[in-house]
């Protein structure tokens, strides 16, 4: 086996996730270049994806919306509802192969102007829609999406005209700070969010069932408190992203489980969450390169 190159770690994983700084400079630089492909303000707009780009799509919608762009919606490609109309269809398919995806879009045309955003320009997806953005740079060997959604969620970022140079800074820290303890030893974590970071809990979640086949849930930190907080407590770690609501910290401290946040910005503390997927899963002797089930795209036949 040829040795890896100077400055990697021969796993693709880490060395993806090692790379997001970079790549999100890059995309918060260009966001202006696909400004064709990506919803105008005033749009009424959804958004859809399957697995990681469906919480990209939900992160996207909440921030889209609430910086006042207009109405927003994400869905589950394959949970669209048939028969409401929209001025754009945005779908998110780094493969630009996944079934659920194209068949929406071959469901809506002609209805509704559609774009996409994809990694790679040779695929269906490009024929399926209007209007396409490109992001090759950020693709991925790996099979468990991490630079590429993130640097994706940062282009829709910029294109809501955020100023992303803080973001970019803490990614830098998120790669060099010590990973919370916490974390790295529970047997069980939950991923909590509010607002456009409930889509970043959900990716984090899924990352580490991904990764490491370890048991994680994820909710809306105000809805955890119905219900989900009862399997927290000694050796669980509930994880938030941005700041908790309040006495939540004290109430999982009060079951005996131990909060675990960050003062970076949350898609950066998200960075956070993917080095401790990948080191849990080293720990339980799992390669997060080869994911158990798991392949790049799910293409089904034409049954489903």
């Amino acid at each position: 086996m040829a040795s890896a190159p100077e400055g990697t770690t021969g796993r693709y994983t880490e060395d993806e996730i090692a790379s997001q700084p970079g790549l999100w400079a890059r995309a918060a630089a260009s966001a202006s270049e696909f400004a064709g492909a990506l919803p105008r303000p005033g749009e009424r707009v959804a958004v859809v994806g399957c697995g990681t780009s469906w919480f990209i799509a939900q992160s996207y919608a909440a921030l889209r919306e609430a910086a006042g762009h207009g109405e927003t919606d994400a869905f589950a490609a394959s949970e669209f509802p048939a028969g409401r109309r929209y001025d754009r269809l945005l779908g998110l398919s780094r493969s630009g192969t996944t079934t659920e995806v194209l068949d929406l879009f071959a469901q809506v045309r002609g209805t509704m102007a559609t774009s996409a955003i994809t990694a790679d320009p040779n695929t269906p997806i490009v024929d399926a829609v209007d209007e396409l953005a490109v992001i090759d740079y950020a693709d991925e060997r790996s099979v468990v999406q991490t630079r590429y959604a993130t640097t994706q969620l940062m282009l829709l970022r910029a294109h809501l005209g955020e100023d992303l140079a803080s973001a970019i800074a803490d990614a830098e820290k998120a790669l060099t700070e010590p990973l919370p303890e916490a974390a790295l030893a529970a047997e069980q974590i939950t991923y909590l969010g509010r607002g456009w970071t409930v889509g970043l809990a959900n990716e984090a979640a899924l990352k580490m069932r991904e990764a490491a086949r370890f048991w994680t849930e994820s909710y809306p930190a105000m809805d955890y408190r119905h219900g989900p907080i009862s399997i927290t407590g000694p050796g669980r770690a509930v994880w938030m992203f941005g700041e908790p609501p309040a006495g939540l910290t004290e109430q999982v401290a009060g079951v005996g489980g131990t909060m675990v946040t960050s003062t970076l910005d949350p898609l950066a503390d998200l960075v956070r969450a993917q080095r401790v997927a990948v080191q849990v899963a080293l720990t339980r002797g799992m390669n997060p390169d080869v994911p158990h089930n798991l392949t790049r795209s799910v293409i089904l036949d034409a049954g489903h």
